[in-house]
């Protein structure tokens, strides 16, 4: 008799989408983002079945990299596994970034420039393996922000105007 699969089995075998577990929605609102990369995690195994149970939050989170040319992830939470015993995860460590050597360095000088950072967009498994999509980014300034949703506000209204104008057509 086949076992059943659980969602993490199901999608590691079609090879094919991603799973989210928690997305940083300010970092579109407060940065630029100039571009994204998508990086490994080294995690523990209790930081991996927290993971799947879907608890986690990088919205305080930030990328460092290191005098050595090591990207680290600074300041997300993965909470503790609730079935864990004495060899859980402290909920905030740092986590090592898993990237290409000439990604590491192109993503260290250019964090060296003045008004750049690097930022985690998304943190989600693809086949099964926990990935985190950075971004370099620039801030953005409080009339950035509000052109930027004066910017969406208006498209949704165009969108909306147009909807309703389809509608009295037919």
């Amino acid at each position: 008799m086949a076992a059943k699969k659980n969602a993490a089995k199901r999608a590691q075998d079609t090879g094919g989408g991603k799973k989210v577990i928690a997305r940083n929605k300010r970092a579109r609102h407060d940065y630029f983002i100039d571009d994204t990369w998508e990086a490994g995690l080294v995690l523990t195994g209790t930081e991996v079945k927290s993971l799947r149970m879907g608890r986690a939050s990088i919205t305080e989170a930030w990328i460092e990299i290191d005098r050595a040319g090591e990207a680290w992830l600074q300041g997300a939470t993965i909470p503790v596994y609730v079935s864990g015993t004495w060899t859980n995860h402290a909920p905030t460590r740092k986590r090592k970034l898993l990237l290409h050597n000439a990604e590491l360095i192109r993503l260290g000088q250019k964090s060296r420039e003045k008004g750049y950072t690097i930022v985690p967009l998304e943190l989600y498994f693809s086949k099964g393996r926990a990935k985190i999509e950075i971004a370099l980014a620039r801030g953005k300034q409080a009339w950035d922000k509000r052109e930027t949703l004066r910017r969406a506000q208006d498209d949704r209204e165009a969108r909306r105007a147009m909807a309703e104008w389809r509608k009295g057509k037919r």
